[in-house]
């Protein structure tokens, strides 16, 4: 790193880092790290986020979107979910609600408050300090749970009220009765709070991984009834493109949003039918031929079966660092070193070929490519090799080779060479019996559509 680059305020706080062992650094372009690795986990994050698609997306719903008569016009920000103008005003542009019902919150309603009928009550103190603030305010708490009447079930589990009473701790209720009745000192103030919020209170404030797991078997998540999932205002949702709402274009798979496009991006179709605008249509060609351009690279990278509206965190890192190159392939940087960490892992062979094609446009448009990798056809591939071994771990970490790859198969302490230039063939070994098959059917999920696997079971697979 340029340590000059950074403020001097920055750079008191490097004072731990040592001295570096060098005379000098040249020639150190700035770096892209394309890593395995997820990122921030936020289900807000998504395809069509980290590829920029969908700001395009909005752009185009926004100026060449069929509005309902007399609707005003729709801010491309409002076309978000992340954003105030965007979101959903129930589930805050999230899709779902998360809740806490009475049936989550009191499994057994045989039980009384005492025996801990409300099982979603802290513990220990808290929730014993809940029950006497209920006894000072006159509830029953040894009438089993569903004898009490409805509207104090209610109250107790749902109020947002937060009443502060005396409390007398280890008296009975007949005794508690009596010291309110002749004002009796009692062993302190204590505040009410519904069950419900105490729960959501918990949920978004502890800093206990402990606490946030014992909460949320209370809460149950369902999609919102406002938006029915899709995360918008009514009003970004009633404007349409090809007759869907740009929720609905965001579930197309990219294959089939591609193919939607390509008929606006070569003016054989215009938005508006009766060209009472004609830079609508104008507009549409524009930026369905940028969202193509976009589009292509991801397909070629095989990821044609994702959809924009895909949450980060169920996507695979091998997914992820693709999704991260095809934007990088776009953005046009040059003089730039990219550093990949093993691109291969996940991809089908088949795919290593559109991978590489993508190397090539980088490298072509003049940035250096440093891949960390172990598949030969990506090794094969490269302009220079440093072989490092010759073994694993404590056995390796010299510089065996450096230069061309042709100059490898020279070289007799590499364990590379042999593999790379056909002189080894990897060692077949007879294949074991399964001893037992796991069998899934029907499974439905992300891009994984009515799929039906049989897995062999005490093999290597």
């Amino acid at each position: 790193r340029y340590l000059e680059s950074v403020s001097p305020y920055a750079r008191r706080l490097f004072h731990q880092m040592a001295v570096p062992q060098v005379d000098t650094i040249d020639g150190l372009p700035p770096a892209v790290a394309l890593q395995q690795q997820r990122g921030s986990p936020t289900t807000r994050s998504s395809v069509g986020s980290i590829t920029t698609l969908s700001n395009f997306l909005r752009m185009l719903y926004s100026r060449a979107g069929d509005y309902p008569k007399g609707q005003a016009l729709v801010y491309a920000e409002s076309f978000s979910p992340n954003t105030p103008e965007g979101a959903c005003p129930k589930c805050h542009g999230m899709g779902r609600i998360i809740d806490a019902t009475e049936n989550t919150m009191v499994p057994d309603d045989t039980l009384t408050i005492r025996e801990r009928a409300i099982a979603a009550w802290p513990t220990a103190w808290g929730g014993q300090n809940l029950r006497d603030i209920l006894v000072s305010m006159g509830y029953d708490v040894d009438r089993p749970w569903r004898d009490l009447p409805k509207k104090d079930r209610d109250w107790i589990l749902f109020t947002d009220e937060q009443p502060t009473v005396p409390v007398y701790a280890g008296y009975t209720p007949a005794e508690t009765k009596r010291a309110l009745k002749r004002k009796e000192e009692p062993s302190y103030q204590g505040t009410f709070i519904g069950a419900r919020k105490n729960v959501l209170h918990t949920f978004a404030n502890t800093q206990s991984a402990l606490m946030k797991r014992r909460v949320a078997q209370y809460m149950i998540s369902s999609e919102c009834p406002l938006c029915h999932g899709k995360r918008l205002r009514k009003e970004a949702l009633s404007v349409k493109f090809a007759g869907l709402d740009i929720a609905e274009l965001s579930r197309l798979p990219l294959k089939r949003l591609n193919t939607l496009l390509t008929p606006y991006s070569d003016g054989q179709k215009a938005p508006d039918r009766n060209a009472t605008h004609p830079e609508k249509t104008i507009v549409v060609q524009r930026i369905a031929q940028d969202l193509l351009g976009r589009l292509s690279v991801l397909l070629d990278l095989g990821l044609g079966y994702l959809t924009l509206e895909r949450s980060t965190p169920t996507l695979s890192p091998g997914e992820l660092q693709r999704l991260r190159l095809a934007t990088q392939v776009r953005s046009n940087l040059f003089g730039v070193v990219y550093v990949l960490d093993e691109p291969s892992a996940g991809l089908h062979p088949a795919d290593t070929e559109a991978l590489l094609r993508a190397f090539d446009r980088l490298k072509a448009s003049g940035n250096s490519l440093f891949v960390v990798e172990h598949e030969l056809d990506v090794i094969r591939r490269a302009d220079w090799i440093v072989d490092v071994g010759p073994g694993a771990g404590e056995h390796g970490g010299r510089v065996i080779y450096s230069g061309p790859p042709a100059g490898l198969a020279h070289v007799k302490d590499s364990y590379t060479g042999p593999y790379l230039f056909g002189k080894h063939s990897r060692t077949e070994t007879p294949a074991r019996k399964a001893k037992d098959w796991l069998c899934v059917r029907g499974v439905t999920r992300n891009n994984l559509d009515g799929l039906d696997v049989d897995i062999p079971l005490g093999v290597f697979t």
